[in-house]
């Protein structure tokens, strides 16, 4: 799936890399859904893949298997 799509994408929390909606709306625990366009960035932040929530950079950098960092 592309990054640039209207729908927004979906990336996998363990790898960092785009996977297709299918995998990411079976795999909700591991994967968290972006925004499309330009809300979709947030300029270097943590993000949760279970909640999709913000969470601190401590928590991110210690949980790298379950959150994604969005730069």
């Amino acid at each position: 799936m592309s990054k640039g799509s209207s729908g927004g994408s979906y990336r996998s929390a363990g790898s960092g890399r785009y996977v297709t909606a299918a995998h990411g709306k079976s795999s909700p625990g591991t994967t968290v859904h972006e925004a499309g366009g330009k809300s979709g960035s947030t300029g270097g932040s943590y993000r949760s893949a279970g909640s999709g929530r913000f969470v601190t950079a401590a928590h991110g950098k210690s949980s790298p298997g379950t959150t994604t960092h969005e730069k």
